[in-house]
């Protein structure tokens, strides 16, 4: 099974597709970041944003696609632009057939660690150890992703 991970974003969107084996383990695929610059208009971004990520579907051809829930208390201008990043990029997603699944930042640390507060390195140490990776994803948005493809591939084999 293929599981594309989004870490949502205007800015800088997280993507990350790994292949879960029959035997258990999962192997990337791909991952790396959308940037769109802050000047530009947001209508002008979230089509960038959809072009790219309907891209990215369209080359690794996942099946499910795991999305990271927003979880924002201070600033609600941004929180109102991830929003519409999410939507486009769910869009993209459903338009291409996928099943969605969205998990809380809790829910993906403590899938990974074990450990609902782990911290950005150790999130990131443990997608390097589950993916077999000799260094840590960069950039963080990008393995943000692929800890919330992961955390949906370990909720899969625990069902």
């Amino acid at each position: 099974m293929r599981i594309i991970g989004i870490d949502p974003g205007t800015g800088i969107l997280g993507f990350g597709v790994i292949e879960v084996q029959k035997n258990g383990k999962s192997i990337l695929v791909d991952g790396g970041v959308i940037r769109t610059p802050a000047h530009q208009p947001l209508d002008e971004r979230l089509i960038e944003i959809y072009r790219h990520v309907a891209s990215v579907i369209s080359k690794t051809k996942p099946s499910v696609m795991a999305i990271e829930k927003l979880f924002f208390a201070q600033n609600v201008t941004t929180a109102m632009s991830v929003s519409h990043a999410r939507g486009v990029v769910m869009l993209a997603g459903k338009l291409s057939g996928l099943e969605i699944a969205e998990y809380t930042p809790l829910q993906i640390k403590q899938a990974l660690t074990g450990y609902g507060r782990a911290d950005k390195r150790q999130m990131q140490e443990m997608v390097r150890v589950i993916l077999n990776l000799k260094e840590v994803p960069k950039p963080d948005d990008c393995a943000d992703a692929l800890a919330a493809a992961i955390c949906h591939s370990m909720t899969l084999s625990l069902s």
